[in-house]
């Protein structure tokens, strides 16, 4: 069955196809004969009851510098036009993103959104993962700089400081065990941010690797470890890290085991867990994961297909 996909994403002129999961997710979406609808979450409107987008259709192609076409933009009914939403723009996760939440949200039972808005909403990356607290380092979320030194005291030796609602590896910075630069990052971060801020010790483990695991539907579907560049201690692909192939441990699995039934249950489609020196879990990606291209090239698997067959199953049940 054919099916009309709405992708609510970032510029498709901005993408790099080479490694954008959205982008692949969009050529599996059409390879299946879905059609493809292209727009930004700034054109939604709630109108008497009606959810509506402009949108543009769109056809892709992996061919650099000349990936996808467009035809002419016109407002579109997220019900009457539309069987499947993806919900795909990057964050931050801000009010903007949480109004889209909640505007997507009356589209349940009539149009598909992926991942639910609903638990979009109340599972951002470095808040969901709390509920796993068992596989996490150290943690503290706060915002009082006393409150970071008796924590920094509980954990001598470096931290590492972090936007609770940041992605792509921005704004993470490590402090040394002196704490020389604390006092300047917390107002920094007070400034930047009205939020409290995340704060772990530094996992020397690192420097073999940040793994990012991807999980459809609960189901396990494939791994890739990241590693820092030179000079760098984020390993994040958008920060200059570079992947390899990778297996997972026995703890990774357990953690796998733990989390999946429940994403499964909440919508959590495609999930994008990292997880340090095979034990640390660090973040639960729900927003807009990445990491499946780089998967797919060192595994030899279709991840993106993967998530098709789930989403059309999740659509014909509905």
């Amino acid at each position: 069955m054919s099916l009309r996909v709405a992708v609510q994403m970032d510029p498709l002129e901005s993408i790099n196809i080479t490694g954008d999961s959205s982008f692949a997710l969009m050529l599996a979406a059409q390879s299946r004969g879905h059609t493809l609808w292209h727009y930004d979450v700034g054109t939604l409107a709630y109108d008497e009851g009606r959810l509506t987008a402009w949108a543009v259709p769109a056809t892709v192609q992996r061919v650099s510098g000349d990936h996808y076409t467009r035809g002419e933009l016109r407002k579109i009914d997220l019900v009457k036009d539309i069987d499947v939403v993806l919900m795909r723009q990057d964050p931050p996760f801000d009010l903007g993103y949480i109004t889209a939440t909640h505007l997507l949200e009356r589209l349940k039972g009539q149009t598909l959104v992926v991942n639910d808005p609903a638990s979009v909403r109340n599972a951002p990356e470095k808040v969901m993962v709390l509920d796993y607290v068992r596989f996490m380092p150290p943690t503290m979320v706060a915002r009082r700089m006393e409150d970071v030194r008796e924590f920094h005291a509980r954990h001598p030796g470096d931290l590492v400081i972090k936007p609770l609602h940041g992605n792509g590896g921005k704004a993470v910075f490590r402090i040394p065990a002196d704490g020389s630069n604390l006092g300047a990052l917390v107002e920094m971060f007070h400034s930047a941010w009205i939020e409290p801020f995340m704060v772990q010790p530094f996992l020397p483990d690192v420097s073999d690797g940040d793994k990012r695991i991807v999980l459809v539907d609960g189901e396990f579907a494939g791994a890739i470890n990241r590693r820092p560049g030179a000079g760098e201690f984020r390993s994040n692909l958008a920060v200059g890290g570079s992947a390899e192939a990778t297996q997972l441990t026995a703890r990774e699995e357990e953690i796998c085991a733990a989390m999946g039934p429940r994403l499964k249950e909440l919508g959590l489609v495609f999930v994008g867990i990292d997880v340090i020196g095979g034990k640390w879990l660090t973040e639960i990606n729900v927003t807009s994961p990445t990491g499946i291209v780089a998967i797919d090239r060192f595994n030899g698997t279709d991840t993106a297909a993967r998530i098709w067959d789930a989403i059309e199953a999740r659509h014909a049940a509905m």
